[in-house]
């Protein structure tokens, strides 16, 4: 099959060109307020081809055209936008099928000339589509072909059909006004745009291919209807976004409601997953990368279950309104439908994704690409954790109870002696300055060898940004060092995710802050330092000012710490301060602007956090993928089909929660990564942590739950042990729910 060789992948600024220009032909040629009028009409659709033709949108996909699979899903996008079923895909396909086989044959050549001038229309078949027996009658050049086939697309105005037949791997193309050919228009999911087409003894023209290609133009055809799909329910959610913030009910925007904003918030993280996958995976096919056909299997699986999904619920959002047949929003419901149940839909897409970690040699989840630095240094990361983090002493570490598991002093110094505490440290505070893809490359990399942890990720960049010269001077070296560790101390009893409403006091006593106060589910009780977020202000105009942080250590005089242990096996402290006395020095940043200091801080870190879930979830779904494969433990379990599609559909959805993850990262190569966006994929990550971790017990039984030191506990009782864990990353540096409100705010622009 041709593929696109040393092509660059369009930019953002070429694809929103490359969308606009796509959309303003749709718009003219298909519009919205025509639709019904013009579904009907062949000759319109018709008129639509030709215009794409005549933009070379025809030739896309191959060498021969301007572009490549990335530009397809685009332009596809838009054509599910429209919902208009010009034929793209269909003449995608033969191109990529026969584009090798042109200058071999002239009537391959002649036909593909054809379809690229527009002079020829091709509709398009596949045998795994459920679509009845095809059966051909000799397989020369020039066979006959008889069966039926279901489900053929744009047939009203195609001149050919061209039929892919798994059990003799061939392209069969026939004229549809050839004598033994009946086209016969139905309707699917109530919607028009499709019909049966009835061969007796029709002649075909039978070209041989490769069982290979077969496999690979299939995972073409699944991105193609993955984008169509997206391009239509991206199009009903915008249209749903204008109406809930126009419609009023109870005296105000139903886009108010928070059940209104987190339903849309769902919508969205599904939609933007949908679009992440289908991107990359048509990246990795023009840039012939490994596993791409890993990738669009993964965007097909993940499409067909979230879209479908999405659609349902922007249904919902819209009430009675959205019945109507002359709103948009029923024709792009029925059209996604029947588009992902195609090729075996979800279930089909869930089982190959299955077959891939549990069939082969090794359950490794793919590596992703983070560039020619992010991959080296992954690299050498893995190096050195080889030598230094060996087996042994992580097994001497891993029998220690999960308590005394959450920081290593020893191995932290020696994290600190490589310089990689300040691998994202500017270069001033004697940090390397590495890319956040770098950044990305270390965290998976320690999170892949089990490493512990070994740096202070908020108090580093607090200092940076808002501290000192002295503070800088004193405290930064110790943290690049490894040798201290740091507890942050906000939450109170009666202030969680609120942290506007914190009681803890600090009173101004001559060159010294006294405070008083209590502060709950400290973690890292046991570092040198607490960061201690306090009020300044008793008073203060505004319920985020007044408040102020404090560099305060673990040992002062007047802190009294209770120790709790956590239902993960983990530790945390409630902590009283009883007047404790600091000197102004300890202050950060300016005296009641503490809030804006927490916030950058949080917000540097909220940007990785996401992916350092997304990350541990990744190795922890190897470590069930090992066991149950064919050279695990369970390999019963393994080929038990439920467990299989359970499999399946996590593989899918850690896709999404890595792509994420990348974009989070490379965000923040070209500047700051928005909060709703690393909200976004700190929502997904978290929650797909528990929704698998109540999986594998479901799949594993009993025996999964032995916890660290039972007999017989299975993978030293990890498991059981991250879905209590889990619970801590939704809640975590603001609760899910809080985390939904500011992406309906900042990422929808919903009212408050």
């Amino acid at each position: 099959m041709s593929t696109a060789v040393d092509r660059q992948p369009p930019t953002d600024d070429e694809r929103r060109m490359l969308r606009d220009a796509v959309r303003g032909l749709l718009e003219h040629g298909w519009p919205a307020s025509g639709y019904d009028e013009a579904v009907g009409d062949p000759a319109r659709l018709a008129a639509v081809w030709s215009a794409l033709v005549e933009h070379g949108f025809a030739a896309l996909g191959t060498d021969e055209g301007d572009g490549g699979l990335s530009e397809v899903v685009v332009v596809l996008e838009e054509l599910g936008r429209a919902a208009c079923l010009a034929p793209l895909l269909p003449a995608v396909v033969i191109g990529l099928l026969l584009e090798p086989r042109r200058l071999d044959d002239p009537a391959i050549a002649a036909l593909l000339q054809d379809v690229r001038a527009g002079r020829s229309v091709p509709a398009l078949a596949f045998g795994d589509d459920g679509s009845g027996p095809i059966r051909l009658d000799g397989y020369v050049d020039r066979g006959t072909i008889s069966g039926e086939i279901g489900f053929v697309e744009s047939a009203e105005i195609a001149t050919h059909l061209a039929i892919l037949v798994d059990d003799e791997p061939s392209l069969v193309v026939v004229r549809l006004d050839a004598p033994g050919v009946t086209v016969e228009p139905t309707r699917a999911m109530g919607a028009s745009g499709v019909s049966r087409v009835v061969l007796v003894g029709a002649p075909a023209q039978v070209i041989d291919i490769y069982p290979a290609e077969i496999t690979a133009i299939r995972q073409v055809s699944r991105l193609g209807l993955a984008a169509r799909s997206y391009g239509g329910t991206a199009r009903t959610f915008e249209l749903l976004l204008d109406y809930v913030k126009e419609r009023r009910q109870f005296g105000r925007p139903i886009g108010s409601f928070q059940a209104i904003q987190h339903k849309l918030v769902n919508n969205l993280i599904a939609l933007e997953g949908s679009q992440l996958l289908i991107e990359h995976a048509a990246r990795v096919h023009d840039e012939e990368g490994p596993h791409w056909k890993f990738y669009a299997t993964a965007a097909f699986a993940t499409a067909s279950a979230s879209l479908r999904q999405v659609a349902l619920e922007n249904q919902h959002a819209f009430g009675a309104i959205g019945y109507a047949e002359e709103h948009e929003a029923p024709r792009h419901f029925k059209r996604i439908h029947v588009d992902l149940l195609r090729h075996g839909g979800v279930r089909a897409a869930r089982a190959e994704l299955a077959a891939f970690y549990l069939d082969g040699d090794c359950a490794a989840v793919p590596e992703i690409d983070l560039g020619p630095s992010g991959n080296a240094f992954r690299d050498e990361v893995r190096a050195w954790l080889r030598t230094t983090w060996i087996p042994q002493r992580r097994e001497e570490f891993y029998r220690r109870p999960y308590k005394q598991r959450e920081y290593d002093d020893r191995f932290a110094r020696e994290l600190g002696e490589t310089g990689w505490i300040g691998l994202a440290w500017p270069k001033e505070f004697g940090g390397q300055a590495r890319t956040p893809l770098e950044r990305v490359a270390f965290l998976e990399t320690m999170e892949s060898f089990e490493a512990p942890k070994g740096t202070a990720p908020v108090a580093a960049p607090m200092l940076m940004k808002h501290g000192t010269a002295e503070q800088q001077q004193r405290y930064l070296p110790d943290i690049l060092n490894g040798r201290v560790n740091y507890g942050i101390c906000y939450s109170e009893p009666g202030s969680g995710s609120d942290l506007a409403s914190l009681r803890t006091r600090a009173v101004r006593d001559g060159d010294d802050w006294v405070i008083s106060g209590q502060k709950i589910w400290t973690t890292t009780y046991i570092g040198d330092y607490l960061l201690v977020a306090a009020r300044t202000d008793p008073d203060p105009a505004l319920r985020q000012a007044g408040l102020s942080l404090f560099i305060v250590p673990s040992d002062a005089p007047g802190i009294n710490m209770r120790p709790s242990t956590t239902m993960y096996d983990g530790s945390f402290a409630n902590i009283f301060f009883d007047d404790v006395r600091v000197p102004h020095s300890a202050l950060v940043g300016k005296p009641n602007e503490g809030w804006k200091v927490i916030v950058s801080a949080l917000g540097t870190e909220r940007g990785f956090y996401g992916g350092h879930i997304t990350m541990q979830l990744a190795h922890v779904f190897e470590l069930v993928c090992d066991h149950l494969g064919k050279r695990g433990a369970r390999p019963d379990l393994g080929r038990d089909p439920v467990v299989r599609d359970l499999i399946g559909s996590t593989a899918a959805q850690l896709e999404v929660g890595r792509r994420l993850m990348v974009r989070c990262a490379e965000m923040a190569e070209s500047g700051v990564t928005p909060p709703h966006e690393a909200a976004m994929s700190k929502v997904f990550s978290s929650e797909l942590m528990e929704r698998f971790g109540e999986a594998t017990l479901d799949v594993l039984g009993l025996e999964a739950t032995l916890s660290q030191g039972s007999a017989g506990a299975m993978l030293r009782g990890r498991l059981e042990q991250r879905l209590r864990h889990s619970l801590m990353w939704v809640i975590s540096l603001g609760t899910n729910e809080i985390q939904r409100n500011l992406i309906a705010k900042k990422g929808l622009g919903l009212p408050g």
